[in-house]
């Protein structure tokens, strides 16, 4: 490691074959993996647990206090996963007494500019775009694609294999396979493109596309569209995730598109 213009407190723990750019800080109660690339003037701040093989460029700013009246000092984290690219002036905030922690988990792209509050949960093979704000509580679930310039109120939840649109406002939840985009933000459709992607087949595409006709295309009430899928169609993850999705949604979905 090149340690000019940088500034490491005595009990950070720094992996292997660690780089650290110049003028970036790290805090004492820091740990940090091995193989991890760390660019010029990143500051790294108490209770941050980054994994292996990540990438944190210019400006960064992880483990920040929490922006929540709320917050008293308690001690909390932010655990980011492994494989991760972290791009210029992200900012990540640690948690609060609610969940203790903000996570972030492996394999995700995190554009320039984007700001993740307290008590998030990012899972996998996440795209967030540049300048997307995050409010506090927020859940991504796995394989999301939120485009640039996206604001997302506080508590919602984003469903697996979701995309949203660019300069979307997200006050609802967004169910799992769907592309959502419009003011106010609604189903356009099922995110085709990504499941291919991922490896869906042509057969569970069009079950998705069945089951989603029926929660917003048809105009049923939201639980006697439920009550319909449950019976008609087949036991499936796919439709179970959804059941459940919708089920256990506090904030409610976001609507069906019907123009």
């Amino acid at each position: 490691m090149n340690l000019r213009n940088i500034v490491i407190e005595r009990n950070a723990n720094i992996g292997k074959n660690v780089h650290i750019g110049n003028f970036t800080t790290i805090e004492n109660d820091v740990v940090i993996g091995e193989n991890t690339w760390i660019g010029n003037n990143v500051t790294i701040l108490n209770g941050c647990r980054i994994g292996n093989n990540c990438q944190i460029h210019s400006g960064a700013v992880l483990g920040g206090i929490p922006q929540d009246f709320k917050f008293n000092g308690e001690y909390t984290l932010l655990e980011i996963g492994n494989y991760n690219s972290i791009r210029e002036f992200v900012t990540i905030n640690r948690g609060t007494a609610s969940k203790g922690k903000t996570v972030v988990g492996n394999h995700n792209l995190i554009m320039s500019n984007v700001h993740i509050g307290h008590d998030c949960f990012i899972g996998d093979h996440c795209i967030i775009g540049f300048s997307v704000g995050m409010a506090g509580e927020v859940i991504v679930e796995d394989h999301v694609n939120i485009s640039g310039l996206s604001a997302i109120h506080q508590f919602s939840v984003i469903g697996r294999h979701s995309i949203i649109s660019g300069i979307s406002r997200i006050v609802k939840d967004v169910p799992p396979f769907i592309m959502a985009a419009r003011e106010p933000l609604s189903y356009v459709g099922l995110n085709v493109v990504g499941l291919k992607r991922k490896g869906f087949s042509s057969d569970k595409i069009e079950e998705l596309k069945n089951i989603y006709r029926i929660i917003f295309q048809e105009r049923r009430n939201t639980t006697l569209a439920l009550d319909l899928i449950e019976n008609e169609f087949e036991q499936s993850n796919e439709r179970d995730l959804i059941l459940d999705f919708i089920k256990n949604s506090k904030r409610g979905i976001v609507k069906g598109s019907f123009s």
